[in-house]
């Protein structure tokens, strides 16, 4: 029977396309998953799985490493070129279980990978969970997109996975579609901070859970207007009057901590008056509270 951990959630009936050039092969995964709640294409050979994927775009892929005329890794590479099945998780089948073969199939964009003869329980957990994965980062897609965000994903070899048409269009110029991202954006997957333009800055959020990067791109926040103290160029004593007046204290008190007399006290804030537009000695310490408080 089949355990209940690998099946799909209730209702739900992922697309699964299985490219293998190995017609039993073939069948024993139709019959692993068709009864476990998956919808399943097949294709015999890449060119065959292109023809498929120009019709439907599947919620996973199990990809034969090695099939006669274009390999796995190529027709991986190819899908991920192409910008609306770049979410896809690709899984490979593989006999291949020499570590320059694994690294090629994550180079070329797999998420994952399964040794032939595979078997049905690792088949399955490991599919569900990567449909999983792709189906909920997709409804996150579509909700930047309606958000209008600007969202970056950044896969494990620095290549753009995917990106919202708002950072697109922040990052026109800079990123060719399916392109490796820029050095300076690249940094950001170790958490340094980056600002590439005065136009925009980056933030780090993360992994998106696909072994990506996740990156916000929003617009850079306009030059700061000076404060209203900073404005008035107060002088060091001037400054040093104003910071005692908004602690509540007195001209005597001011005058006996920094040495002045009182008249001395009530010059420097005569001038402090002038300088903030203001005319109570109320009235400049609320200035003062408030925008030393920022």
């Amino acid at each position: 029977m089949l355990d209940t951990f690998a099946r799909p959630e209730a209702d739900d009936h992922p697309v699964v396309l299985v490219v293998d050039d190995d017609p039993d092969s073939v069948a024993l995964l139709c019959r692993m998953l068709e009864p476990a709640g998956y919808t399943v294409l097949v294709a015999g050979d890449a060119d065959a799985a292109l023809e498929r994927l120009d019709l439907a775009v599947p919620d996973a892929i199990l990809l034969d490493a090695v099939m006669p005329g274009m390999s796995g890794f190529e027709l991986c590479r190819r899908i991920k070129a192409r910008a609306e099945l770049a979410h896809v998780p690709v899984v490979f089948m593989t006999g291949l279980a020499d570590t320059d073969s694994l690294v090629e199939g994550f180079a070329a964009g797999g998420v994952d990978y399964v040794v032939k003869p595979v078997r049905e329980p690792e088949v399955l957990a490991r599919l569900r969970t990567h449909a999983r994965n792709a189906r909920a980062a997709r409804l996150a897609r579509q909700a930047v997109d309606l958000a209008n965000l600007g969202v970056l994903l950044v896969d494990r070899q620095g290549r753009v996975a995917w990106c919202s048409p708002k950072a697109a269009a922040w990052l026109e110029g800079l990123l060719q579609g399916g392109a490796r991202v820029p050095e300076q954006l690249l940094r950001l997957a170790v958490g340094a901070s980056v600002r590439p333009a005065d136009s925009y800055t980056v933030r780090n959020m993360g992994s998106s859970g696909l072994g990506e990067t996740m990156l916000l791109i929003e617009p850079a926040a306009g030059p700061v207007a000076p404060s209203r103290l900073a404005r008035a160029a107060l002088t060091a004593r001037e400054t040093e009057v104003l910071s005692w007046v908004a602690k509540g204290k007195t001209n005597r008190d001011i005058g006996q901590i920094l040495g002045l007399s009182p008249r001395t006290v009530n010059k420097h804030l005569e001038h402090i008056f002038t300088k903030l537009g203001v005319e109570t000695r109320a009235a400049a310490a609320a200035l003062a509270s408030r925008d030393w408080a920022c």
